[in-house]
């Protein structure tokens, strides 16, 4: 979900993220490799006491939304599960009650702390679920072997969401015409929450999504805490910063736009970057092969054991 702000909000904000002149070369990929037939030829013990992805959704989503990724996923042998955020998919709360990070992502971390000691898994985080992966990833190194972005907020030691999406304000009015937000403490108050108008949903989240998924997404989709939005990153490198990160960009996703993925790859680079072509935003629903693929190659990518700076 990029975010806009309301214009209350966009007076305070001053210090936007530039974007860099890097020309780093980039592995990009929507083909399943040759060495991916290793998965059907067994593996050791250590690939299979991590052989566990759990999925994050984004903004407004629910666990619903990776229906196709963990069918996938649990049909080539893996443990999959995917998490409803606080006041999302079939969590009760209203999300206008929903103030902090920590109460947002709390049935994340709950299952991460929960974990057998010696229990690591992938962490996928899709739209704002990038952000809440990485709260995870700062609280529990330890239980995290990998974190995928998949067109995420991939964001550096104190930005928050409202930072890191500031970048397109002016440059995305479909984005912006579609969210509609909620003040339920009163004009006169911060927003409490971010709701969307469903006659712009398909154009703005699911332009390459099929028709039946659109309409599942439409009864299901619900709104997005403002309050956690707000609320800036504490990373370091012992811990976030020790898990090697992927990111996959979606090539034709209207709600954060190629041009910002890449803002955020250069800004905070990754271990690799992997494309999807003709991906909305959702490619959970769009491209899940492809999707699924990726998936599964950066599972037979061998770890490394160097720090990262962030």
């Amino acid at each position: 979900m990029a975010t806009a702000i309301p214009l209350e909000f966009r007076r305070q904000k001053k210090n936007f993220i530039p974007r860099s002149s890097s020309s780093r070369a980039r592995s990009l990929s929507d083909s399943l490799p040759q060495h991916l037939e290793l998965l059907h030829q067994g593996t050791n013990v250590e690939d299979l006491k991590n052989k566990h992805f759990v999925l994050v959704h984004g903004g407004g989503f629910g666990a619903w939304c990776w229906y196709k990724t963990t069918t996938l996923l649990k049909e080539s042998g893996y443990q999959v599960d995917a998490i409803d955020l606080t006041g999302s998919g079939s969590h009760f709360l209203d999300s206008n009650n929903i103030t902090t990070l920590s109460q947002y992502v709390k049935p994340l971390s709950d299952f991460i702390e929960n974990l057998d000691d010696n229990k690591k898994v992938i962490l996928v985080g899709h739209d704002i679920g990038g952000a809440c992966i990485s709260y995870v990833m700062e609280l529990y190194p330890s239980k995290v072997s990998a974190a995928i972005f998949v067109a995420a907020a991939m964001l550096k030691n104190g930005q928050n969401i409202l930072d890191m999406f500031s970048v397109q304000l002016g440059l995305n009015n479909l984005c912006q015409r579609a969210q509609i937000f909620r003040y339920e403490n009163g004009k006169n108050h911060p927003p409490t929450a971010i709701d969307y108008d469903k006659s712009l949903l398909k154009e703005v989240l699911f332009n390459q999504t099929p028709a039946k998924d659109v309409e599942l997404a439409t009864m299901s989709m619900r709104p997005v805490p403002f309050g956690p939005l707000t609320e800036k990153l504490s990373l370091s490198t012992t811990n976030y910063g020790s898990i090697p990160r992927f990111y996959v960009k979606t090539q034709d996703d209207f709600a954060i736009p190629s041009s910002l993925q890449e803002v955020m790859i250069d800004s905070n680079q990754p271990e690799q970057v992997f494309q999807i072509k003709g991906s909305d935003h959702s490619p959970f629903l769009s491209k899940p092969q492809a999707l699924h693929k990726i998936l599964v190659e950066i599972f037979h990518i061998p770890p490394k054991m160097n720090l990262k700076t962030i």
